[in-house]
């Protein structure tokens, strides 16, 4: 029993202890400089792990001085409009390459997964032509409307390695019951395939939070920008670099993408293990 015990103990309490010091010391370290007064923070000499005196004015800074409130509602509602446009259209088009037999349907599979792997860098200047030619520059359709360029090739690829896993005498049985093949996809199938939707939720939602590149072309004015784009355009200035409030913002502009996946963590690691597997 005691060998057993301590082998427990080194095989897996150790290392999954490492491993979360490794992950959240960046978080951390985010929380002790968002709180150390200024003197404390470029004084050398003092331990920087550690806060003597803790302050609030770094955050009251970020939150009145700067626009921070409006970028977090921008980013917010650019990321759940952006996830949801991706999830209307990646879902039937999983649907139909994991149940649909046409000609060059794995080709197809193949070819709008391999979209996900061009560059962004690649993109924005033609999108940005496009963009300005409607007039949606510095608009949240902006970004609404190009932020699925590179959610939708891998929800789909995710959403078709999962409905594959789903049995098919479910989906005909339903058929065989009068039911049309959509009546059977969205009673049958999108139920089972829950995990899977809500991996790719997540993962849409996360990669619209964090995305920085169009939402830096794409937006100009101070009151349109993102998180990403707005905390490194307004607090850093030339050689200036407000230290505090940058750590403040990084650490409350985390809990929102922190939150979702604590209160889907089981759905997401089954739909991406699923994805793993039958991909």
């Amino acid at each position: 029993m005691y060998e057993s015990v301590t082998n427990r103990i080194l095989r897996y309490w150790i290392p999954i202890a490492l491993l979360s010091v490794f992950l959240l010391f960046p978080f951390y370290w985010m929380t002790v400089i968002s709180v150390k007064p200024n003197p404390e923070l470029f004084n050398l000499k003092l331990d920087p792990y550690f806060v003597i005196h803790p302050t609030l004015e770094h955050y009251r800074y970020l939150l009145t001085r700067t626009s921070f409130l409006r970028w977090t509602l921008n980013t917010t509602l650019v990321a759940f409009a952006s996830t949801f446009l991706s999830l209307f259209a990646s879902i039937p088009a999983g649907y139909a390459l994991a149940r649909l037999r046409f000609p060059g349907a794995g080709l197809v599979g193949t070819s709008i997964f391999l979209t996900y792997l061009v560059p962004p860098t690649l993109l924005f200047i033609p999108l940005a032509v496009i963009v300005n030619r409607f007039g949606l520059a510095n608009s949240y359709w902006a970004l609404i409307l190009t932020y699925p360029t590179f959610l939708i090739p891998f929800a789909t690829w995710l959403l078709t390695a999962y409905f594959r896993t789903i049995p098919k005498e479910l989906e005909e049985c339903a058929v065989i019951d009068g039911s049309s093949r959509l009546g059977a996809m969205c009673r049958i199938m999108l139920p089972l395939a829950a995990p899977g939707v809500v991996s790719a939720g997540i993962f849409s939602f996360t990669l619209s939070w964090n995305e920085f590149l169009y939402a830096l072309i794409f937006m100009s004015s101070t009151v349109m920008k993102t998180v990403p784009v707005g905390t490194i355009n307004e607090l850093i200035k030339g050689d200036v670099t407000f230290w505090g409030s940058l750590m403040g913002a990084g650490l409350l502009g985390s809990v929102p993408v922190a939150v979702m996946i604590f209160f889907f963590a089981d759905y997401y690691v089954q739909g991406l293990t699923a994805g793993a597997v039958k991909g």
